[in-house]
């Protein structure tokens, strides 16, 4: 799978407040969410983040509350996936419940610059400039976080499971 886009790149500790704050959450309505997307960090994502736009982060990315609203907010914004040194883990957990690709990079903060226009590449866990001048490596997804990804998040992933054994 191949994912091209533009890179957003914020450093660490990029904290659950700073992707969706705190007082936004008194309406979970995923448009209301993605509106105020990484507003805590960047005024200007949501107005000019484009659909398949890529996140690439620095060590604990999404760390702070467990709320799953930082992942639907991004999500709804239609940020592609995510690039991180590391995640947190609830939100790391969160994106792949939700089915939003969240994968890790030991150097892609480093080799990566906030504006270029990227290609991912899943299959070959490569993240480079469009130029090929500079890339990065990614690791590979675990096999049920791949599954589940691939059923579009948890809930879908259980549902398909239980039909397979004639549950539902």
């Amino acid at each position: 799978m191949i994912h091209e886009g533009r890179a957003w790149v914020f450093g660490d500790n990029v904290n659950t407040d700073l992707i969706i704050p705190g007082k936004y959450l008194d309406n979970y309505d995923p448009a209301h969410l993605a509106s105020h997307a990484m507003e805590g960090i960047s005024k200007d994502f949501a107005a000019n983040v484009k659909s398949g736009d890529i996140i690439v982060a620095g060590h604990n990315f999404g760390c702070g509350s467990s709320r799953e609203q930082a992942v639907i907010a991004l999500k709804h914004a239609e940020v592609g996936l995510v690039v991180a040194k590391s995640f947190a883990r609830i939100f790391y957990r969160n994106a792949i419940n939700l089915g939003m690709l969240a994968i890790t990079s030991p150097d892609a903060a480093e080799v990566i610059r906030d504006g270029d226009i990227v290609v991912v590449d899943i299959g070959a866990l490569s993240l480079s400039a469009i130029d090929g001048k500079r890339r990065a490596k990614l690791e590979a997804i675990p096999r049920r976080a791949q599954e589940i990804l691939d059923s579009g998040g948890l809930v879908p992933y259980i549902k398909h499971k239980l039909k397979e054994q004639g549950k539902i």
